[in-house]
């Protein structure tokens, strides 16, 4: 049996309510990779005028997920991640494209880069993140 990934992250992204309140789209998934946009606006942004790095946190976080995820072959949830913002968001969207590195069996190690793409289609690096997915499972203490 072939997963369909597309279908599979669609119905799970959809199902978020942060993500429908920020507007985002998940515009691309594979069997280990995803993609995150976001179009700018005034109230995603901070007082300099720029994409809020919160938003750029969301974008990395929820794309490093969907690639981990995907390659774990099932819901999953970030263990950890680490962003570094390496210029400042301007420009008509924001697109975070993530990939899983390395899978094992428990979890997946994943690489993301945000970009900002502006008027003309051109795209910026505005942020790098890595993170660790673990597959999603009973909660235990």
């Amino acid at each position: 049996m072939t997963m369909d990934h597309a279908a599979f992250a669609q119905s799970i992204f959809k199902a978020q309510p942060f993500s429908m309140f920020l507007g985002a789209e998940l515009t691309a998934a594979g069997p280990d990779s995803a993609e995150i946009r976001v179009t700018n606006r005034p109230e995603i942004q901070q007082q300099h005028g720029f994409v809020h790095g919160g938003v750029l946190s969301y974008l990395a976080d929820n794309a490093l997920t969907f690639a981990g995820g995907l390659a774990l072959g099932g819901d999953a949830l970030t263990a950890e991640y680490k962003i570094n913002y390496v210029r400042p968001a301007v420009g008509e969207y924001v697109v975070a494209r993530a990939e899983a590195t390395v899978t094992t069996r428990r979890q997946a190690v994943c690489q993301c880069s945000v970009y900002v793409v502006s008027e003309q289609g051109e795209e910026r690096l505005v942020a790098v993140a890595q993170g660790t997915i673990v597959r999603a499972g009973k909660q235990e203490d």
